[in-house]
């Protein structure tokens, strides 16, 4: 495992240091404004945000794109022009990859999707508010991680898989030797498993460097849920769960909601103590107190722009109206922290499902159809931008030597979210010249169609009911794991996925890292795993371009 802390060497000057080692000497990060960066990134951001609108209405899912773009960085390296020989820098590459990472999930996830749901709910007026609301809500989200990471909640030596793995591959093209073997065998292993298995190898991959209790139970939950028709299917159950389908008695919901509201009580503990944190470049309670204020008010006056817009305040009584703010603006705080908190963990993130939640909740206060929509859309753009933050700003704390030089550390942090707030707006032109092509064709995210049907469907007294119940074991779960484990959320997290094989491959994941831990003492185990987990993104990305291409 690398160590928190290095020892700073001796700035002599020498020519022959690697990339890694001159951090230490550098005082100024790469600038992201400088034009060699922006030539390379902003053809990247347009390539990344066309990747995510046409894979979030063909496929339902983004592929992560952040290797392809330390991929160019390093390839335009290898050309023997001189002007080129910048993009070796490995921070440049961490550029390039935050970059194209932040406008993938930001076209597809919390652009294209949100502004799908009045679409298809024959709601065409609302399509601008909706983009201008979640457009804002996206710009935040970001913003808020970027205020947080490396605190108490969303520390930097949390796990947030899909970066580490980002941080080796880019490490060990730098370096080579050792660790790069150890890396190459995980890129083989995690793409063979895929394209000859078609099993998630980014589970297993997860599994040698996440948290052991969370990935435990996340796991469980895949196999609860993928199994629940043959493990619950019995006369004596079909009152509570009809069929066995733990999803339709909404029992992943409820334990969720529980969870939820416990981890969110046991983040407040943390925040409002009166500590200075640690040294270096750690954010302090008060920090991360300040941070949710702030994204609390931002939320709310983003909340006040969509119901002027949407035309909220001609539907809704004046309690009604206050209501939907105050609930709209909670329920976005809530899902970036409940996201976050299982992608740092896992490297998973249930936004769909999060944001179901809090659209059958919606529904239970009595919003009427129009906020409905614009409530869930709204709920749905936070939370995407805020993992992918965190996973991005992991891999350039670990390339930037994990905060040895606190004033590098925080350069680099800064030039990072230049070029994913850069990337934001590329993804917002891109979503804004293509959405009527995709829309006139009926294409939008598949999930849109189920937060639509759920809308028209509405919720009875027996949901409530249900979510109440089944949130009192979530809580039980969450509180008795401890605010560092999460293990409610994420059993929670399991449970709201339908994909099986995703939890028998982090099963065996753990499996294999408890006896690779026995007789290797662990020696390349975060290595291998990540690499694991660029192997099957790197499969997962052209496989998934190359059917979305066919369709």
């Amino acid at each position: 495992m690398f160590p928190r802390r290095l020892k700073k060497p001796r700035n002599d000057g020498a020519v022959g240091m690697s990339d890694t080692t001159r951090v230490y000497a550098a005082r100024r990060h790469p600038r992201f404004l400088e034009p060699a960066s922006l030539l390379l990134i902003a053809p990247l951001c347009v390539i990344g945000a066309i990747i995510g609108v046409q894979l979030i209405v063909t496929l339902g899912v983004t592929a992560n794109t952040s290797l392809i773009g330390a991929l160019a960085a390093m390839a335009l390296a290898r050309v023997p022009v001189a002007a080129m020989a910048r993009y070796r820098s490995i921070h440049v590459q961490n550029l390039a990859q935050s970059a194209i990472s932040a406008a993938t999930f930001a076209a597809g996830n919390s652009l294209l999707l949100p502004i799908g749901i009045p679409f298809v709910l024959g709601r065409e007026r609302l399509v601008l508010p909706m983009f201008a609301g979640v457009f804002l809500a996206m710009l935040l989200d970001g913003y808020l991680l970027y205020r947080m990471f490396d605190s108490d909640v969303f520390p930097a030596s949390g796990a947030w898989p899909p970066g580490a793995a980002a941080a080796e591959a880019i490490r060990a093209g730098d370096e080579g030797g050792r660790k790069a073997v150890f890396l190459i065998v995980g890129v083989i292993v995690g793409i063979l498993g895929n394209w000859l298995a078609a099993v998630p190898m980014s589970a297993f991959g997860v599994a040698f460097i996440g948290n052991i209790w969370a990935l435990t139970m996340f796991g469980v939950g895949l196999l609860i849920r993928g199994y629940s028709q043959l493990l619950f299917n019995h006369p004596l159950l079909a009152a509570v769960i009809p069929g066995g389908d733990i999803n339709k008695a909404y029992i992943p919901h409820g334990m969720m909601v529980g969870a939820g509201i416990v981890a969110l009580v046991q983040v407040a503990f943390i925040i409002l103590r009166r500590g200075r944190g640690d040294e270096g470049t750690r954010r302090t309670p008060a920090d991360v107190r300040r941070s949710l204020g702030l994204g609390f008010a931002g939320y709310l006056i983003i909340a006040v722009v969509i119901a002027l817009l949407g035309g909220l305040v001609a539907e809704l009584s004046i309690f009604m109206l206050v209501l939907f703010l105050i609930y709209a603006a909670i329920a976005a705080l809530m899902h970036e922290l409940i996201v976050g908190l299982a992608a740092m963990h896992s490297g998973w993130f249930p936004a769909f499902a999060v944001a179901l939640i809090t659209l059958v909740i919606g529904i239970l206060l009595g919003f009427p159809p129009i906020a409905l929509a614009l409530l869930v859309g709204f709920s749905a753009a936070t939370g995407p931008a805020f993992a992918d933050m965190g996973y991005d700003l992991k891999a350039g704390y670990m390339l930037r030597g994990y905060g040895v030089d606190p004033a590098f550390e925080q350069d680099g942090r800064r030039q990072q979210l230049l070029a994913a707030m850069f990337a934001f707006l590329v993804a917002a032109a891109v979503v804004l010249l293509s959405y009527h092509r995709f829309f006139a064709q009926d294409q939008v995210a598949p999930v849109t169609r189920v937060y639509a049907a759920t809308i028209r469907a509405g919720a009875s007294a027996s949901v409530g009911w249900q979510l109440l119940i089944w949130a009192i074991p979530g809580a039980i779960i969450q509180f008795l794991g401890g605010p560092r484990r999460q293990v409610g959320v994420l059993l929670a997290t399991g449970l709201l996925i339908p994909f099986p094989i995703a939890g028998w491959a982090v099963l065996t994941g753990i499996a294999g890292r408890v006896v690779w831990a026995r007789f290797a003492k662990a020696e390349g185990m975060e290595v291998f795993g990540a690499g694991v987990i660029a192997g099957d993104s790197l499969f997962a990305f052209f496989h998934s371009a190359w059917g979305a291409l066919r369709k």
